[in-house]
């Protein structure tokens, strides 16, 4: 009977857990439902400043349309011959391309949200080879222009700058039907024939100033592609199909360069294509170094080990030392340790995080040891349990702060603290404890 005594005290203890397990749910999904308000910020700067930028080419685009008789079948099943007209757009790449500038970091506050932007004082240059045109009957050629595609042309700061050949020429919105480049800006040129013809060599120089938001990607679409990038923000995340060939980052910002060859990628091809060319660009982040958000998430989901632990350790005493403890005690310790990730998260929104996690934890600490102090009947095992605690926290730091390491970390404390237990027990008789109860 006494046995089944001790079986329902454990029943009694695991219902807490996973009663427990209903506050840590709602806090996880406030921490989900903050991470979204910091993305409608990021929206919102996106909508009224400009978001994330994609720059494309330049590259040489003339259009082209065809006329052909076709067979065609009316709706009564007659057949006939119309006389139709097709359009298109051939587009030739650099043979070389050079891209340059200076991002000139700065943040947009809105609300609790700050947002990473930039300026990007850019200096692009590329060279054309000679090209002919094929002579086909029916088929005529447009005048020439040079494409720039940019992905936000309400981040374009003042009028770009273009020469062709060292002559200034002047730009117009849009990129006039070649949809691979997305929006962006054209400027006619001359030196095609209307009915096939050469499209002489030439050389390309454009300076633009272009505001973004968070990250700037360049596609390299040159069969020899040299893109260099630089920053006073130390933090940056390099992404998309190619990482920098050289790099610096330190304290003072980056310095990041890329040599890409047509060889290499697929951009070219998708170009003439018509498919989307991110997968081919090479992409720069400016990042915060400590996502608040992540860190506690991924602390919270730690929240019921350290309830299971703080249990067991009550179970313990109370067979150990006979101490009776009421399950609604166990439920206000195992509350205190829940709102501790609620205090870490709404604090690390006005402080740093590390901050925010020395406050929270000294807060729930403090509380659980004047708490226990009285629960256990000795301030001396308040104490106990608070340095316990002290550990778990300053441990749950550590993993959050060595992501790499997490996993091993997280596997080397579950085995000391198991094999604590089976220490401290070894010499326990349960059977004897059980008769006692």
């Amino acid at each position: 009977m006494k046995s089944l005594k001790m079986l329902l005290r454990f029943a009694i203890v695991g219902g807490l857990i996973l009663l427990l397990l209903i506050p840590l749910f709602l806090i996880r999904s406030v921490i989900t439902e903050r991470s979204a308000y910091r993305e409608e910020a990021y929206s919102r700067v996106a909508e009224s400043r400009a978001g994330t930028q994609r720059v494309v080419g330049p590259v040489r685009v003339v259009p082209w349309s065809k006329r052909q008789q076709v067979e065609v079948v009316d709706a009564q099943g007659n057949k006939k011959t119309e006389l139709q007209t097709t359009q298109g757009y051939w587009l030739q790449p650099p043979a070389t391309l050079q891209v340059s500038g200076e991002l000139l970091p700065s943040q947009r506050s809105v609300g609790l949200f700050k947002v990473p932007v930039y300026s990007w004082n850019g200096q692009l240059k590329a060279t054309f080879s000679e090209d002919d045109y094929p002579e086909h009957d029916g088929t005529t050629y447009g005048e020439a222009y040079i494409a720039l595609g940019v992905s936000d042309a309400r981040g374009l700061v003042g009028t770009p700058n273009l020469r062709v050949d060292g002559q200034q020429v002047k730009l117009l919105p849009g990129v006039a039907g070649a949809s691979a480049l997305g929006r962006g800006l054209h400027a006619p040129i001359a030196g095609v024939a209307r009915s096939g013809g050469t499209l002489a060599a030439s050389s390309v120089e454009l300076e633009l100033q272009l505001d973004g938001s968070r990250s700037l990607s360049v596609v390299p679409v040159g069969d020899d592609n040299q893109i260099a990038l630089r920053s006073s923000w130390p933090h940056p995340s390099f992404a998309g199909a190619f990482l920098p060939n050289e790099r610096r980052v330190d304290a003072q910002g980056f310095d990041a360069r890329w040599a890409v060859s047509s060889l290499a990628s697929d951009a070219q091809q998708r170009l003439h294509e018509g498919d989307d060319l991110d997968a081919q660009a090479v992409q720069v982040s400016l990042v915060d170094p400590v996502d608040t958000y992540t860190q506690a998430d991924r602390a919270s989901k730690y929240g019921v080990l350290f309830v299971v632990l703080t249990f067991v350790g009550f179970i313990l005493f109370e067979l150990i030392k006979s101490l009776r403890i009421h399950p609604l005690q166990y439920l206000m310790v195992g509350l205190a340790l829940a709102i501790f990730f609620l205090l870490l998260i709404s604090l690390s929104e006005h402080i740093a995080f590390w901050q925010a996690y020395l406050v929270s934890a000294l807060a729930c600490i403090g509380l659980q040891a004047v708490y226990l102090a009285n629960v256990l009947g000795h301030w001396k095992r308040g104490l106990g349990f608070a340095a316990m605690l002290t550990v778990l926290y300053g441990a749950l730091y550590g993993l959050l702060v060595s992501e790499n390491n997490a996993l091993l970390m997280g596997s080397l404390l579950l085995f000391v603290i198991l094999a604590l237990a089976m220490w401290v027990t070894r010499r326990v008789d349960w059977y004897a404890l059980a008769e006692q109860k």
